[in-house]
């Protein structure tokens, strides 16, 4: 866009703006996991469940690295605020769905909107900030998910106890249309032209991989997984990996320049990113599951569970910025990772009498370990990138994390389903709809009081088995952090 004469950004109400955007982001992912028991037990859909989660990280994913590349060459400002007005648009929709299929398309919608407003936050808040603000700036703003992560559980406990779960999507709407109105007005920005012609092909062929491998992904999810579609989908995600680095070999102005994974310190900053934020997924999404199923909580604690986690990532971002700026991010890595190995040890050893408390001690301990590495990941990913290069890496560096997330959403459930069919088979007296049942406290109480300790037992192991899982990632990480030769700040 032309920046108006006499009119220069106000950055104080862009970041604020910035801040509205990330909190209507983090407060839908927060609500939606509170509200997952109740909108299973009502649109029963325990088999589905996880495409309401991976069709939203499936679409953002997919155009992330479009949006990232297309902010670089028109602007900031008109992606930002097209990515809003789609997120509002599958928000409305989502809220109006009275059927799993209608919610999952809906989520999609939403995703593809999703898919600019992380990424180009980070990019907006890297142009009117010097590097040596950006930490303190990235910390600030990662606090929004630390808010709103306090506000979600209670607001949307209350939504699905007072209301219906629709609500907890038409909550976006409101909060969207006042970020579009604050970041069309206050952002200005020079009107951004190219003559190198626009990456089609590049584009298609990241797509169409991204999209068939993270399908594949889904599908390997599935209680009982196609062999022949999983199969397919892989072959297409190779060979259009193949044909979209061929193609960005030899383009003028690529989607993803490939000269950034020369650079050994960026490759490992987004591996960590990717792999610790597998690990997130399953917390945020798992852990309320338990509070409601084993331990019999009502929704509006069980998602308060997450709440220490949020607090102490808001301090912990703030803490990053300053860390950065004295010590090299493979040693703040290397802390942290190990907060969140002790963690995950934790959740997958602790008994099913383990009382509420305990759990938010344990999240509080991971928040810091979160808050350290997504915020110390994102800013170096973006300092050894280059000014020329911010848009495109900071959006690989959210492709990362959402391809962690998606990938670990269909490897928990195989892990989930396939422990809960072993142990309903062992039970003539179970099925399926009996878990469905169970994560609902309010439909709990329909069921058999002598098979409550059986039901429970059965979905504590899956649970159990989804941490253990969660050790392998953070040992992963931490195994790749130590391959960083950037040993100083």
């Amino acid at each position: 866009m032309e920046q108006s004469k006499g009119r220069k950004t106000n950055v104080l109400l862009v970041t604020i703006a910035i801040f509205v955007a990330t909190f209507m982001t983090a407060i839908e992912g927060t609500i939606v996991s509170t509200a997952m028991p109740t909108i299973i037990s009502n649109l029963h859909g325990m088999k589905l469940m996880n495409w309401v989660f991976s069709i939203y990280l499936l679409t953002n994913a997919m155009m992330t690295p479009i949006y990232g590349k297309m902010a670089d060459r028109i602007g900031r400002k008109p992606i930002f605020i097209f990515g809003l007005a789609l997120f509002v648009i599958g928000s409305s929709l989502c809220g109006l769905s009275n059927h799993m299929g209608t919610l999952i398309i809906s989520r999609a919608i939403q995703g593809l909107g999703a898919g600019a407003i992380m990424p180009v936050s980070f990019t907006i808040i890297a142009d009117i900030y010097p590097i040596e603000k950006r930490a303190k700036v990235l910390g600030f703003n990662g606090s929004a998910w630390g808010i709103a992560s306090i506000i979600a559980p209670l607001l949307g406990g209350f939504i699905v106890d007072k209301l219906t779960w629709h609500w907890i999507f038409f909550i976006n709407v409101p909060i969207g249309i006042i970020t579009i109105g604050l970041i069309w007005y206050f952002l200005q920005e020079e009107k951004k032209t190219s003559a190198e012609p626009v990456d089609y092909w590049g584009s298609l062929w990241l797509m169409a991989a991204l999209l068939s491998l993270l399908y594949g992904f889904q599908v390997m999810g599935e209680a009982k997984p196609s062999v022949l579609v999983l199969g397919s989908m892989l072959v297409i995600a190779v060979v259009a990996f193949y044909l979209f680095i061929r193609v960005e070999k030899h383009a003028q102005d690529p989607i993803i320049s490939l000269s950034l994974f020369k650079n050994r310190t960026f490759v490992v900053q987004n591996a960590v990113a990717a792999l610790v934020s597998g690990f997130l997924i399953g917390f945020e999404v798992y852990m309320p599951m338990w509070m409601q199923g084993i331990l019999g909580l009502k929704a509006s604690m069980g998602g308060f569970v997450v709440t220490p986690s949020s607090v102490m990532w808001i301090f912990a971002s703030l803490w990053a910025g300053l860390l950065l700026v004295k010590h090299a991010p493979r040693t703040i890595l290397a802390g942290s990772l190990c907060i969140l190995l002790v963690g995950s040890f934790i959740l997958a050893l602790v008994p099913q009498t383990t009382p509420f408390w305990f759990f938010l001690l344990v999240a509080a301990g991971l928040g810091i370990g979160f808050g350290l590495i997504i915020t110390t990941t994102t800013v170096t990913a973006q300092s050894v990138a280059g000014a020329d290069k911010v848009g495109v890496a900071t959006s690989f560096n959210t492709l990362s994390r959402t391809l962690g997330q998606t990938l670990m959403v269909s490897v928990y459930g195989i892990i989930l389903n396939r422990q809960l069919a072993k142990g309903i088979a062992g039970d003539g007296r179970l099925d399926q709809n009996m878990l469905n049942e169970l994560i609902n406290p309010e439909t709990a109480l329909n069921l058999p009081k002598q098979l409550l300790p059986t039901l429970r037992h059965i979905l504590y192991n899956g649970l159990h088995f989804i941490y253990f899982a969660s050790i392998v990632l953070i040992a992963i990480a931490i195994i790749i952090n130590l391959m960083d030769r950037k040993r100083s700040k």
